[in-house]
């Protein structure tokens, strides 16, 4: 299983607001486990603190923007999809001003940084969100849409399509995130010239020109109307003759637009606040419908409460059945723990196959046989037993003795033919032989079972 990751060390970026126009200031900081991203606006009184989650997402227009307590931060997408690429964590942001610096328009820098800074393991274990059903949304007005299927990585493919002749269909896609500083962090945003009226109208992009964006001229227009749009950026006037990009600089790729769209989509992605092991297939997107998925996604995960094990049944178990009678007391009919297949210092997975021979189901019940509740309870026990007694380098001399369970909830039926898997977690550390702990048990993606446990590891008399 991964380690959570931060920062080796801090790093400041200076640039303009490409909305505002204003000069910012920007510096990543390490942070501890279980940070993940979070956004410090210091100009502010009491420089208040925003986490860069979905649910805090409130406009899309141009960019993606986080608001929290009525405290604001805009364009965090370049920065957010390099952090992510990167597989950082966790990471405190300071920014002087209420937009991040758009820099060149990518991700170039922000990843540039990121790896001169280093990247430190720490001790807390990641979690993922596993995907394990295909997921799907379309948004109607606009006729974007995402899938995300199941994978054993993240990967991401984009199709774009744009009533335009310079920039018509397009196709990008990253097959691991170790292919991003290469292929997709250099890429810029863009726009067309028809756009920049409306843009400024809706008082954007003051701090935009030909070094951050990638300008498109798809349709004539008269050279006064491109004039009095240079004067009113405050720009140099350029003279337009044909048709196509208006950057003094080539394109850094055929498919730059493509491939920073690629980057917009992993860029608000990362506001699920877990690293994700699925296929995304993005058609047409943009913020909004970016933002919209994503929420749809925190909002399972919060449902979920943690992460559902990942369970290959042909990988060799850490502890197997006599590895576990070394450490338990418990005997057939009340050994309810088959194998262990991950454990640390902190948390412990095992697996329990429950079948019809299971005695219990004689009497509970002949026509209608389910798991008991207490012997659920029970199997999430022996469970932590494993967890707490390998704090011991001689566990077979130690018993575990459950001193009280609290917060017991039962939410669906465990029946003959289902796999159990139970994910038990220290709530603190070890202490006097003392420990509590949180346990799950879940069936498929389902959690069955939970509760708290507090125990006491004994020496045997």
């Amino acid at each position: 299983m991964d380690k959570q990751t931060t920062l080796k060390s801090s790093f400041t970026l200076t640039g303009k607001g490409l909305h505002t126009g204003l000069p910012v200031t920007i510096t990543f900081n390490p942070a501890e486990a279980g940070t993940g991203y979070r956004i410090q606006r210091t100009d502010l009184e009491g420089q208040p603190i925003i986490n860069a989650l979905a649910e805090n997402i409130s406009e899309t227009s141009r960019g993606t923007v986080i608001e929290q307590e009525g405290v604001k931060v805009s364009t965090i997408e370049h920065a957010m999809a390099a952090l992510y690429a990167a597989q950082v964590d966790n990471c405190l942001i300071q920014v002087d001003q209420p937009e991040f610096p758009i820099l060149d328009g990518s991700s170039k820098f922000y990843t540039e940084a990121i790896a001169a800074a280093g990247i430190e393991e720490l001790a807390d274990n990641r979690e993922y969100y596993v995907v394990t059903k295909r997921i799907e949304f379309k948004d109607e007005e606009s006729g974007s849409s995402i899938v995300i299927l199941p994978d054993d990585k993240f990967s991401v493919d984009v199709h774009v399509s744009y009533p335009s002749a310079i920039l018509s269909n397009q196709f990008a896609s990253l097959n691991d995130l170790s292919e991003f500083g290469n292929e997709i962090a250099s890429c810029r945003t863009f726009v067309f010239v028809r756009e920049i009226e409306q843009l400024l109208q809706a008082n954007l992009i003051k701090g935009g020109d030909l070094d951050n964006a990638i300008v498109i001229y798809d349709q004539q227009i008269d050279q006064s109307k491109i004039d009095q749009l240079t004067d009113l950026l405050g720009k140099e006037r350029v003279k337009v003759e044909n048709l196509g990009y208006l950057n003094k600089t080539p394109l850094r790729f055929e498919n730059e637009c493509a491939r920073h769209k690629l980057l917009d989509v992993i860029g608000d992605l990362a506001l699920i606040g877990q690293q994700i092991k699925g296929h995304v297939i993005a058609t047409c997107p943009g913020h909004t419908v970016n933002s919209k998925f994503t929420k749809k996604i925190r909002k399972e995960l919060r449902r979920q409460e943690t992460s559902v094990p990942i369970y290959d049944p042909n990988e060799a178990p850490i502890f197997d059945i006599k590895d576990i009678r070394r450490m338990l007391p418990h005997r057939y009919p009340m050994q309810l723990v088959d194998k262990i297949i991950y454990v640390d210092d902190k948390m412990v997975i095992g697996v329990k196959n429950l079948t019809g021979n299971e005695e219990i189901f004689n009497g509970h019940f002949p026509n209608e046989p389910v798991m008991p509740g207490v012997l659920q309870v029970e199997a999430m026990a022996q469970t932590g037993g494993i967890l707490v007694l390998n704090t011991v380098p001689d566990p077979e001399n130690y018993s575990t003795y459950f001193l009280k369970i609290d917060n017991v909830k039962f939410r669906t039926k465990a029946v003959p033919g289902d796999t159990l898997i139970f994910k038990l977690m220290l709530m603190t550390p070890v202490r006097r032989g003392i420990a509590t702990m949180k346990g799950y048990a879940f069936v498929g993606n389902k959690i069955v079972s939970e509760a708290e446990f507090t125990a006491q590891i004994a020496k045997n008399k």
